[in-house]
């Protein structure tokens, strides 16, 4: 059942994956909106594929926790209004939160602006076994700082790092990190939501006049919408130079929010497919101490029915009747070992997962 269902995520994502060496050309290399059978008409099917694929999400995220050799790091990179968030909510809904942590990178502190561009991000890093998500991410080293040049000029560069093409040096320095984060066992997914610019205006327009949407809007949302084709620009860039054999660009068409999802819930399913973490396996050893283990487990059952069956001698070996007598008969030593007996049988494991 998995692999049929990873052959159908297979087929569906492949038309939106940058084949490396692609140069691309936004927005008319790739669409904007869902193909006719998955859009706006038909959101349901497109929630049930969209749960298929989570299912095997999960499935494979236990796998990878298992394991613990393994990490996947799942970079989300848009324009304003794109369904960044939407996406995480949705595509992680069905795996264990334990083992998923989503960074989301603002405006770079005082103190990051003393290390070099990559030092926060790879803080931010997921470790072995887990999932990290990036809402926004070292990309927006040649986006946002590349249509602001006053935010190359904060980051007080020496003179010769500034010197030739920036961007393409960047390039080659992010490909270079993502090789070696691949080297070490760091599956890398890149989701590009691409929105059209109608639809940016319409959501524009959505979080102004719906109350409950109001805190999503910035009057500064508007003013970088004019530099829409200086965008453009940078992603199909970024999209051309950086998508690689180990680090693909996924272009996932942002109109149709359901199945934006889909297809993003499908790129992270694939890559942990082809991970393919297996649930360790026990030695000989341990396999031994689980069955004495089991085995002590089994004889404390016997012994525990029979005490019960059979009931518990008195300290001094003959019942005392007079004393039996005198107990009132709702409490006293038979009432209280009663009630023991409750809690043991309400006693059970808890585990938990760090």
């Amino acid at each position: 059942m998995a692999d049929l269902r990873h052959r159908r995520i297979a087929q569906l994502i492949a038309p939106y994956r940058v084949e490396a060496g692609r140069r691309v050309r936004l927005p008319k290399d790739f669409p904007t909106d869902a193909p006719g059978k998955f859009g706006k008409a038909d959101a349901k099917h497109a929630k049930e594929v969209l749960e298929s694929s989570v299912s095997l999400l999960a499935e494979y995220q236990e796998r990878l926790a298992a394991q613990d050799t393994y990490g996947v790091l799942v970079i989300l990179q848009a324009i304003d209004a794109a369904g960044k968030d939407g996406t995480v909510r949705h595509v992680m809904s069905g795996v264990n939160p334990q083992g998923v942590e989503v960074s989301s990178f603002k405006v770079p502190s005082a103190e990051e602006q003393d290390h070099d561009y990559l030092w926060r991000y790879a803080r931010r890093l997921p470790s072995r076994g887990s999932i990290g998500i990036f809402n926004r991410s070292y990309y927006e080293e040649v986006l946002v700082v590349r249509v602001h040049p006053e935010f190359l000029a904060a980051e007080r560069l020496p003179p010769a790092s500034k010197r030739g093409d920036v961007w393409r040096r960047r390039y080659r320095e992010i490909n270079d990190w993502e090789r070696y984060l691949t080297d070490q066992g760091f599956r890398i997914v890149k989701l590009f939501l691409h929105v059209s610019r109608d639809e940016q205006r319409r959501r524009f327009l959505d979080r102004i006049e719906e109350p409950e949407k109001n805190w999503k809007f910035s009057a500064a949302d508007v003013k970088e919408r004019a530099r829409w084709d200086d965008y453009q620009k940078a992603f199909s860039d970024m999209l051309s130079h950086t998508s690689t054999a180990w680090a693909p660009w996924y272009v996932v068409p942002a109109d149709d929010k359901p199945y934006a999802r889909l297809i993003a819930a499908g790129a992270i399913a694939h890559a942990l497919v082809e991970i393919n973490p297996r649930y360790p396996t026990v030695g000989e050893e341990a396999r031994a101490a689980l069955e004495e283990a089991r085995d002590e487990l089994l004889a404390e059952g016997h012994d525990r029915a029979g005490t019960d069956a059979g009931g518990e001698p008195d300290a001094g070996g003959e019942p005392d009747a007079g004393a039996a007598s005198a107990d009132p008969p709702s409490g006293g030593r038979e009432h209280g070992r009663h009630h023991d007996k409750g809690s043991g049988k309400r006693r059970g494991r808890h585990s938990q997962q760090h």
